[in-house]
C-alpha cells in the first residue's frame, strides 16, 4: 500500500480506484485545497510534508520539479487515459514493485490501442 496525494487535474475516479487496491488516496479536494489556484511547487511541499507520492497528469511541470530536486516522497506522473481502470491498474503495477517511491519519479503512459484484423 502506498500514501498517494492526487492533484486538482487527476481523474477522482482512478483514486477511487487505487483505493480499491489497497492504496491510502488523498485527494486536493479533500485536504480542502481545491480551487485555491495553488502553484504546483506547494502541492508537492504538502504531499512532501505528508509523506504522499503526487499522483499528476500534469506531466512537464512535475517532471520540472523533480529534476531541481529529488528531495520529495515520489511523483507519479501519468498521460492521460480514459480507461480509467486501465490507468489505476498501471499505476498499482507500477508502484507495487517500488521498495520505496521517494525522490523517484515514475511515468505512467496510457496503454496502446491494439491493432485489429
Amino acid at each position: 500500500m502506498s500514501l498517494l496525494y492526487a492533484d486538482e487535474g487527476f481523474p477522482r475516479v482512478v483514486s477511487q480506484l487505487l483505493r480499491q487496491f489497497g492504496h491510502d488516496v488523498l485527494t486536493v479536494q479533500e485536504a480542502g485545497q481545491a480551487n485555491q489556484r495553488i502553484s504546483d511547487d506547494q502541492v508537492l511541499a504538502f504531499a512532501t510534508n505528508q509523506g504522499r507520492t503526487v499522483l499528476t497528469i500534469n506531466r512537464d511541470d512535475f517532471i520540472r520539479l523533480h529534476r531541481l530536486s529529488a528531495d520529495h516522497a515520489g511523483i507519479i506522473v501519468c498521460t492521460e487515459d480514459l480507461d480509467r481502470q486501465g490507468l489505476a491498474t498501471r499505476i498499482h503495477e507500477a508502484i507495487a514493485v517500488e521498495d520505496s517511491l521517494a525522490g523517484k519519479l515514475i511515468r505512467v503512459y496510457r496503454s496502446p490501442i491494439e491493432k485489429r484484423e
